[in-house]
């Protein structure tokens, strides 16, 4: 199903994978104070050729000045970033030469892999690095090691899985991450957000 990108608003655009990434996103803007990004979601990686493909014949996209995607690097941002470029040639946009860069003009074009444009991973995993000295973490990592001895197994996304568990432990424990960003439960302040906040601001 082709993925259409809804009616822009702003005269930037940010876009991810997903809802959770929308929430987030908009939470992390709420708290930098930057109003004129709009962030929407490209239902997930398959789609985003055919978002990008679309996003043309929306409504207002003329005005759109600057145009950033985030991905999840998942087992390699080398090959997450180089999915980005392709679908962004297909559509005739700008394509950046590496992540965090700026490509082009009307739009400008950025991507932004997560964790860090370098390393496997995703969003979870920075969201995790915030939170690293929270003492509660000791506790997620103790679960999870009794849950290895006691069944054989573990999560195959730890990630995922930690910062579930550590949401859970929050006074209102059935949050997913967007809605406990948006909820204040991160900590904006830590450095493990200043590369998002910078490719933000860049926008």
């Amino acid at each position: 199903m082709p993925s259409i990108p809804t009616q822009i608003s702003k005269p930037k655009l940010l876009i991810g994978e997903g809802f959770e990434e929308v929430l987030f996103f908009d939470a992390l803007l709420s708290h930098l104070q930057i109003t004129d990004v709009q962030v929407q979601e490209y239902k997930g990686k398959q789609a985003l050729a055919s978002y990008l493909r679309n996003l043309p014949k929306v409504s207002n996209y003329q005005q759109v000045i600057s145009l950033g995607i985030t991905r999840d690097a998942d087992d390699s941002a080398t090959s997450a970033f180089q999915s980005v470029c392709a679908s962004l040639k297909s559509a005739g946009l700008p394509v950046p030469t590496k992540s965090g860069e700026i490509a082009g003009t009307s739009p400008q074009v950025s991507i932004l892999i997560l964790p860090d444009g370098k390393n496997s991973g995703m969003l979870e995993d920075v969201c995790l690095a915030a939170i690293e000295t929270d003492p509660i973490l000791q506790c997620v990592d103790n679960y999870f090691d009794c849950i290895s001895k006691t069944t054989g197994r573990q999560p195959n996304n730890m990630a995922k899985a930690r910062i579930r568990a550590w949401l859970s432990s929050q006074i209102e424990p059935d949050k997913r991450l967007g809605e406990a960003a948006k909820a204040g439960y991160l900590p904006w302040d830590s450095h493990a957000f200043n590369g998002l906040k910078s490719f933000l601001q860049a926008l």
